[in-house]
């Protein structure tokens, strides 16, 4: 997180247990989860009459024993400014046993990570950036 809030755009060591000598496809989901959920942190909060739910809060008001949870505008923001992190279970511990099967985050990221390898087809690269590519590697073989 602090390098990310210092302006560092590159990540180092995504997916390396062991000072790098051990690489897990399953550490790599975990990390680009985490990798997410910290750029969606640097983005930062829109603050605005709407994100502020001005208008809302004036209707409901305080004190009315009414609440926010339950209103469509709550939700909607809920949906698309919460960090959801699919590998990290944050439901109650009796659910999570029940309807999860109790698998912990590094269960559920090698399952993420060895679906991700038998599903994923990989765009290819543009021809032009295979040639720059390929000469790259013919002047370094040289």
């Amino acid at each position: 997180m602090l390098p990310a809030l210092a302006g560092a755009n590159l990540i180092y060591g995504m997916g390396m247990l062991e000072l790098g000598v051990t690489f897990s496809y399953a550490q790599l989901v975990i990390d680009d989860t985490i990798a997410k959920m910290v750029k969606r942190v640097v983005q930062g909060v829109d603050v605005t009459d709407d994100t502020l739910a001005v208008d809302l809060i004036k209707r409901i008001g305080g004190g009315s024993g009414k609440h926010y949870l339950t209103e469509k505008h709550t939700i909607d923001y809920m949906h698309s400014e919460q960090s959801r992190a699919g590998i990290f279970d944050r439901r109650m511990r009796q659910t999570w046993k029940i309807e999860a099967g109790g698998k912990d985050a590094a269960e559920r990221a090698a399952e993420k990570a060895r679906e991700i390898l038998a599903t994923h087809t990989p765009e290819p690269l543009d021809k032009d950036v295979r040639k720059r590519l390929r000469k790259i590697v013919e002047s370094a073989e040289k």
